[in-house]
């Protein structure tokens, strides 16, 4: 039977668990430093905690469930990394070289069912959730890949936008922001964690509601319910109407910016009228949002899609920005590898099929 992660432990969680069995609080720090500053792999190499503990720990848990499976290096300092689960599950984490620093994007499902049309990670539909373990062991992971290295490099941003909804694993993935922004641990700010979502208006408000102090950023790719609903069937029973309610909750709630990200389709949803579309949807929320262009990454299953040219990115920038709206453009990295979230894992397993 395989362990549980340790890393799917909260403080709390720790301190209580190790309460429970007749040990002090002080024992979970020293625990909790061993994994997340000091960064042992091994319960027994936390050389000044006490052997008993150890034991039980090293009963119950496990530091290592995910192994390496295939890892990508682009020219741009890009690693995708391909983790197999102790299951034989296939997850995808990145590791991206930003201006501002080192960051990790995080899977939390083994895929997807929101079935966004143009989307790789929803090519293989979801066969279970993550669970907070797996979602913090991807980050450390790639941390002791840095260290590794030897440079003295950190993790300092994350953003969970890998295959799979994260408000869909809603538990899970909170008690993963918890374990991350634990000051004596990871230390993660909540200003430098971005938790993306195709719309689960229900889920936004509950979130809302926890107030974690982290960026939201939605998936809203279309300005009506017509172009939405073709292209991402999430919106039959979550209409944008419904959504933008979720979005102003949050938006009265918190008083934080809010991203909404705009895939690009050539030919699709493009053109100057969309981006006046979009603009007039936003409306007078445009102090607390900005709208996130991104280029899109052509997936070969979804040959009816392909990206946006130069100067129709530029056009929509434009029409967006003289409408007073806050607009950027997606920096594209990791194009020399599989770069659209969940081709490095489809391809994987079909290559294993055809054997």
């Amino acid at each position: 039977m395989n362990k549980i992660s340790i890393y799917g432990l909260t403080f709390e969680q720790l301190a209580a668990w190790l309460l429970e069995r007749g040990h002090r609080k002080y024992r979970a720090l020293q625990v909790w430093d061993w994994l997340y500053v000091k960064r042992v792999t091994d319960f027994f190499e936390m050389s000044d905690v006490h052997p008993e503990a150890l034991s039980l720990l090293n009963e119950h848990f496990a530091i290592r469930t995910l192994s390496e499976h295939v890892k990508q290096e682009s020219t741009d300092g890009t690693v995708k990394f391909l983790f197999r689960l102790p299951d034989g599950n296939l997850i995808e984490t990145v590791l991206m070289r930003q201006k501002y620093g080192l960051a990790v994007c995080v899977t939390t499902q083994v895929g997807c069912n929101i079935g966004c049309s143009f989307c790789a990670s929803g090519l293989l539909s979801k066969d279970r959730d993550l669970s907070s373990g797996e979602i913090v062991e991807q980050i450390m992971q790639v941390q002791l890949h840095l260290d590794r290295a030897g440079k003295g490099e950190a993790v300092s941003h994350i953003v969970v936008m890998g295959i799979g909804e994260p408000f869909d694993n809603f538990g899970n993935m909170v008690d993963f922001l918890l374990i991350i922004k634990n000051q004596k641990g990871l230390n993660i700010a909540g200003r430098r964690i971005t938790v993306s979502t195709s719309g689960l208006a229900d889920k936004i408000i509950e979130f809302a509601d926890l107030n974690l102090q982290v960026n939201l950023a939605i998936s809203l790719h279309a300005p009506n319910d017509e172009l939405r609903t073709r292209i991402m069937k999430i919106n039959r029973a979550i209409p944008i109407e419904k959504l933008m309610g979720a979005i102003d909750y949050y938006l009265e709630k918190t008083k934080r910016r809010t991203t909404l990200e705009y895939i690009l389709l050539r030919d699709v949803n493009d053109q100057k009228e969309h981006a006046l579309e979009l603009a007039e949807l936003i409306g007078e929320r445009r102090s607390l949002i900005n709208v996130n262009l991104i280029p899109y990454n052509p997936v070969d299953e979804h040959s009816q899609y392909q990206r946006s040219d130069r100067e129709t990115v530029r056009a929509f920038f434009d029409t967006l920005k003289k409408q007073g709206i806050s607009v950027s453009t997606r920096l594209e990295q990791g194009s020399d590898i599989d770069a659209a979230c969940g081709q490095l894992r489809s391809k994987q397993i079909k290559e294993s099929a055809l054997g």
